[in-house]
């Protein structure tokens, strides 16, 4: 097992498309001012409707990282 520290952040992804999509974009995001990201937890996942069909899906991420 390895001596190494890790530590979370939460983050909340957002996209029109999907609850897929929503995740992906919030780690690309998350990735580019994080290093050593190496799993994710959802927490949640909310959307808004609009004309009776879904228009847009949020989901809170938490994600975690390896620390230097």
């Amino acid at each position: 097992m390895s001596d190494a520290i890790y530590k979370t952040v939460d983050v909340v992804g957002s996209s029109q498309s999907s609850i897929e999509d929503a995740i992906s974009g919030a780690i690309v995001r998350a990735s580019k001012t994080i290093e050593h990201i190496s799993w994710f937890e959802v927490g949640e996942i909310r959307g808004h409707v609009e004309g009776g069909k879904v228009a847009h899906y949020q989901v809170g991420l938490k994600i975690g990282f390896r620390l230097d």
